[in-house]
């Protein structure tokens, strides 16, 4: 049996594994994960106290974690293990059984005095109970564990395989995403002998390739981020270097603005040990090109930063991050200066030639090009399309509402043609902006020219919407043949599956409904995106209430994010504005303003129980309902009383509704809180006459309608 250990030793642990070259799209994913890794195996196996931290390190050729307060050896700890059932683990003579002895040495405990062990239960559900001390796991074959079970979990796509040199002189196959070379594994100054990817730990690491080359040593765990920075020059910190660069970026830029992308930021922060920034220029003949497609191949092909004046007119000098540090950076500066000038030789030369050939003489060949196997090329798409504007357009000129039908079907004709063009063939990030220009150039109407690139818009969650009239009706109609098309298809989302980014697509539909504030008929709208398509699929599979609901339930989630005064909208708030179905979105928000006013009255609880009330009595009501209530039928005075109530107020309620007027709507209700709660004491609803009881429900109904114009107050009780 194990006795209990008497000592441990804590200090600060530190394994760093050195590589080649590692993914710098996934570096910083592969050093949270290396950390956080294994930080977790030890702190499940008791090695690791209360205020143990890890701190990740990642750079492009390593990945380490540190780790304070590591100790040698974890406390023993008590231990009450199931054995079996009595009945089986002794015969009848009390000895025993080959299954109780076989089960103990299974769980490394052979030799323990059998009568030690603890019965607890009676009769049949007595049961043979192990009670031992085991002891705590040793930190060098746990951090073993970890370093394995964490390289084997990292996110990884794609696995190198190699073959490295064995002690025996015998070569073994080894997979990782890059070749590794050294591992570090120190517990305070103590070197633990651990090993992974066929290399033995040692206190050894390798310094920058050409700033500090050749072997270094650590000499204890707390002293790595020191040494590294001082004696290797590397910068072991991936946030702190990225802080750095960052920082060193908007200083370089001066007057100037920086444009750095997250995305950029990461990736050049995972290409460099010793960040170094350094100024380069392009030919200013190159401004005439986009400066979209400028910045885009500055970031995309060469991980430069440009920049902009304060306006966001595009500079012809950018900043370039290098893994050297000179203080004779010219032969760097130029090289940087010599390989851009090709890339933006390219932009300019597809501007131009793509200039040639107006968007117009192209929507033939959208025929070509496959929008889905099911659904058509993309000409048919842009018909689809076309059509879904112009209706869209149709519906706001009968409300009233300035919108140019010529311009919504000219904008969905051409709006897709810049897929086709050299620029966006080489760039697909610049379809639509270029789209823009070069409809500009071709002397479309300027909105028709802003259409082709809104009409993605938003293109993500918090993305700015249309300025133009024309861009937002193509942007909805856009997004409905999409959410149509492809749910009638069946790929619809699931789980976190949404190839299509369908979800996105019916956000995008309720903010542009919503904030430009549009009273356009949801249903209505689907409908209209039904009618477009001929495949018999997508009739059956795309049913109307069906996408309603999808969208819906994302109107739903933006409305969370929504609040009033800096106070969010609740679930009961957005519930009962949601449950009543609307059909037109751009006035929820009012709606929900209104209910957040009406919840602060007094009578607001009351009213809400009272309306819980009448529609439970109504559902539970399987008669059919007179359309309105007879005054002839009223017997009780607290009945006539309500019905008198309801009357007067009606036009009141009527008005404001149609004026969209909801807080002067819902404060009206207050004046039925009286005769509300004097109808229920004294009037008995369903009454065993048939007729009186369906005059009553007549007029609950009547009032349950009034009651909920602006949203199923019975959601607030």
């Amino acid at each position: 049996m194990s006795t209990s250990n008497t000592s441990t030793q804590s200090a600060d642990l530190l394994i760093e594994l050195l590589t080649e070259e590692l993914p710098p799209k996934s570096l910083r994913r592969l050093g949270d994960a290396f950390s956080d890794g294994i930080f977790q195996t030890l702190k499940t196996a008791g090695l690791l106290s209360d205020n143990s931290q890890a701190i990740g390190y990642a750079t492009p050729r390593r990945l380490a974690v540190h780790i304070n307060n590591v100790l040698s050896q974890a406390p023993d700890f008590p231990v009450r293990e199931k054995l079996l059932p009595s009945s089986i683990a002794f015969d009848a003579q009390g000895q025993a059984t080959a299954p109780l002895l076989k089960k103990l040495s299974a769980l490394g405990y052979a030799d323990v005095d059998i009568s030690t062990l603890e019965k607890s239960g009676e009769g049949k559900n007595e049961a043979l109970y192990l009670n031992v001390i085991a002891t705590g796991a040793a930190l060098e074959s746990t951090a073993q564990t970890a370093l394995e079970t964490t390289l084997s979990k990292l996110p990884i796509a794609k696995m190198m395989h190699y073959q490295v040199m064995q002690k025996h002189g015998q070569w073994a196959d080894v997979e990782f995403a890059r070749p590794a070379h050294k591992i570090i594994a120190l517990h305070g100054k103590t070197l633990l002998a651990i090993s992974a990817l066929g290399i033995t730990a040692s206190n050894q690491t390798d310094g920058h390739r050409f700033l500090a080359p050749g072997t270094i040593s650590i000499t204890s765990a707390d002293q790595y981020e020191t040494i590294l920075n001082s004696q290797a020059k590397v910068m072991s910190s991936f946030n702190k270097r990225r802080e750095y660069i960052a920082s060193a970026l908007l200083k370089a830029a001066g007057d100037d603005l920086v444009l750095m992308p997250d995305s950029l930021l990461d990736e050049v922060t995972a290409l460099v040990e010793w960040p170094a920034i350094y100024e380069c220029h392009f030919d200013p003949e190159f401004l005439e090109v986009p400066q979209e497609c400028l910045i885009l191949t500055m970031q995309t092909n060469q991980k430069y930063f440009a920049l902009t004046d304060q306006v966001g007119r595009l500079r012809n000098r950018f900043l370039i991050v290098s893994n050297i540090e000179t203080s004779q950076p010219a032969s760097i500066i130029s090289g940087n200066e010599r390989v851009v000038r090709p890339r933006l030789s390219d932009a300019r030369f597809f501007f131009k030639q793509d200039q040639k050939r107006p968007l117009s003489s192209r929507v033939a060949d959208l025929g070509k090009v496959v929008y889905h196997n099911q659904l058509g090329n993309q000409l048919e798409r842009t018909q689809r399309v076309a059509a879904i504007a112009t209706g869209i357009a149709q519906a706001l000129k009968n409300q009233g509402i300035q919108a140019n039908l010529e311009f919504a079907g000219r904008a969905a004709e051409i709006a897709k043609t810049d897929l086709l063009t050299d620029m966006v063939g080489e760039f697909p990030e610049l379809q639509g902006i270029m789209g823009r220009y070069y409809a500009a150039h071709d002397g479309e109407n300027p909105e028709v020219a802003a259409a082709c690139s809104e009409h993605y818009m938003p293109r993500f969650a918090g993305d700015a919407l249309p300025d133009t009239q024309t861009g937002t009706i193509l942007a909805i109609a856009d997004k409905l043949e999409t959410l149509v098309g492809i749910w009638g298809v069946g790929l619809a989302p699931t789980g976190d599956k949404d190839p299509y980014a369908l979800r996105r697509h019916a956000l995008g539909i309720c903010r542009l409904l919503l904030e430009k504030n549009l009273p356009l008929n949801l249903p209505a709208l689907i409908e209209l995106a039904r009618s477009q398509f001929t495949q018999k699929d997508v009739q059956e599979k795309a049913q109307a209430e069906d996408i309603y609901a999808f969208i819906i339930d994302r109107l739903r989630a933006y409305l969370r994010d929504q609040s009033l005064a800096g106070k969010p909208f609740t679930s009961a708030e957005i519930d009962a504005v949601l449950s009543q179905s609307p059909a037109e979105l751009n006035d929820l928000v009012g709606r929900l303003s209104a209910l957040r006013e009406f919840n602060a009255l007094e009578q607001a609880s009351q009213l809400a129980a009272a309306n819980k009330r009448i529609s439970n009595i109504l559902k539970k009501t399987s008669t059919v309902i007179p359309a309105s209530c007879s005054k002839a039928l009223l017997e009780i005075p607290a009945e006539s009383a309500l019905l008198l109530a309801l009357e007067s107020i009606t036009p009141r309620l009527n008005a404001a509704y149609e004026q969209r007027q909801f807080v002067e709507l819902l404060k009206a209700l207050v004046t039925l809180s009286g005769p509300i709660d004097q109808f229920f004491t004294d009037v008995m609803v369903m009454d065993p006459n048939p007729a009186l009881r369906d005059n009553r429900l007549a007029l609950l109904q009547q009032l349950h309608q009034k009651m909920n114009l602006v949203a199923d107050l019975g959601k607030l009780a």
